[in-house]
């Protein structure tokens, strides 16, 4: 009996997205899709270039370009259900298309529903604890493994005093090759003679484009980044943005390796000894937990949820924000990370949360502006993957709902956890003046900005009343509604 042909889209290329090894495979590559949003060019490189080699590497492997996607279904296939709720709507009117429940996540949809309803409060650690058991990860009978389901105390170090990188070896490169190539320049025909925008720089392809590039990048990384991954995974260093991190976020989001194999490598390297418990419960938290999480908070919300805007955030992003000009900045964490959104299209969750969220945040930002801005520019980066990260935890828009308090930190805590202070022009320690941290003045702002509406946060006591204590208040209000949303 002949299987029927699967439609993939550009982030179901990896084979758990097919019923049969010799399943024939349609792929649909719209240009349309770069006409409505400016994304990263090297966003746009890694995607086209995912697709194209996913049709070399197929026997029966049929790649259609057209402007849109309505243009290439020709024929009656199936398709594993789409990861945003346009592209869901888009297949739920084609009588041509057969939808399949979701694949790519761990954790199945019913499961996630029976577990979150009537629950007061959605949080990341009860859900992981329940993902945990489930799917029986790192679990030693009923226990977790270790006696402790949590080791964040052991995985938030500062950087290493005096280093300026981690003493682990690099990814190993990515070669490109002739596809590479063809898509480079087709894109930039696309700019040249068809006014298609992108923002960042192009540069040599950095992340895993088929499934034997990601399984090298993630054998090398349970291998030889692993182990040194969970101390310095909050930490920042100016000259090793890369740290210890795995790298794999692009590639296990193209599709291109499943999340469980990923989750299963990592505990076999605990399990032999290869790897210390604190790391990989770490790593394991990031993909079973926070993955998932997201994921089904995406669909377990309503449509809405990406408005929220509990904080009442109304400014537009600034042009120096939206166009990744990191040259127009002073302040060297925002400048740094900022230049490596635009020469990678990747910095690691820190950096994202606390430099580049939290800085939006203390401005009044507007959320889904942000969120958008994060989907575009990253090459990890997907309306699923940004709804509930930048609404929700980094915006704390949703006003708590899958949170317990705003991701608001002044320049003490960028100083402790990275080297970028240091020869600054902004000082940490001051809230005023020609010197004042961007962070810390921004910081007091933002809770004098919102004082009344996070009274009632228990978590945020403490800081309110520092900021009660302030003798100088007035004047740091005054100085950062001049500041605004200039480039610090």
């Amino acid at each position: 009996m002949r299987v029927e042909r699967r439609w993939l889209f550009a982030d179901q290329l990896g084979p758990h997205f097919l019923d049969a090894p010799d399943q024939p495979v349609l792929l649909v590559e719209s240009k349309a899709v770069f006409r409505r949003r400016v994304f990263h060019r090297q966003k746009a490189h890694l995607v086209l270039s995912a697709l194209r080699h996913r049709e070399a590497a197929g026997d029966d492997v049929r790649l259609v370009r057209s402007e849109t996607y309505a243009e290439a279904l020709t024929e009656p296939v199936s398709v594993c259900h789409p990861t945003s709720r346009a592209a869901r709507a888009f297949v739920q009117r084609l009588d041509t298309v057969e939808m399949r429940p979701p694949r790519g996540f761990v954790t199945a949809p019913g499961d996630f529903v029976a577990w979150a309803d009537g629950r007061k409060h959605l949080r990341l650690e009860d859900f992981y604890r329940f993902a945990r058991r489930q799917h029986d990860v790192l679990m030693d009978g009923d226990e977790p493994a270790g006696g402790h389901w949590n080791y964040d105390a052991e995985n938030r170090e500062p950087p290493p005093r005096g280093a300026r990188t981690l003493d682990v070896p690099p990814p190993p490169p990515i070669r490109e090759d002739a596809i590479d190539d063809e898509v480079r320049a087709d894109l930039d025909r696309w700019q040249h003679d068809e006014g298609i925008e992108f923002v960042g720089n192009d540069g040599p392809r950095l992340f895993p484009a088929t499934r034997t590039e990601a399984l090298a990048r993630l054998r090398h990384f349970v291998e030889h980044r692993l182990p040194a991954f969970g101390p310095h995974e909050d930490a920042m260093l100016a000259n090793d943005p890369l740290m210890a991190h795995s790298l794999l976020s692009a590639a296990i989001n193209l599709g291109l390796l499943d999340p469980r194999e990923v989750v299963d490598r990592a505990e076999q390297a605990y399990r032999s000894g290869a790897a210390p418990l604190a790391g990989v419960e770490g790593f394991t938290r990031q993909i079973l937990g926070w993955r998932d999480f997201v994921w089904h908070l995406y669909w377990y919300f309503e449509p809405r949820y990406r408005t929220a805007n509990a904080l009442d955030a109304r400014r537009a992003l600034p042009a120096w924000f939206a166009s990744l000009d990191a040259d127009a900045v002073e302040a060297r964490c925002l400048s740094d990370v900022l230049a490596g959104v635009r020469d990678r299209g990747w910095v690691h969750h820190i950096p994202r949360l606390m430099v580049l969220g939290n800085y939006a945040m203390q401005r009044g930002w507007r959320p889904g502006a942000v969120a958008d801005w994060f989907h575009r520019c990253f090459v990890d980066g997907y309306e699923w993957v940004m709804t509930a990260n930048v609404i929700g935890m980094s915006q704390f828009a949703d006003g708590g709902r899958m949170s317990t308090k705003p991701y608001a930190a002044g320049g003490a805590y960028i100083n402790r956890m990275s080297d970028y202070c240091g020869g600054c022009r902004y000082d940490p320690k001051h809230r005023t003046g020609d010197d004042a941290c961007p962070y810390t003045a921004g910081y007091w702002s933002f809770l004098a900005r919102h004082e009344d509406t996070l009274e009632g946060n228990h978590r945020m006591r403490r800081p309110l009343r520092g900021l009660r204590r302030l003798d100088d208040l007035d004047a740091l209000v005054e100085q950062e509604e001049a500041r605004g949303s200039r480039a610090p």
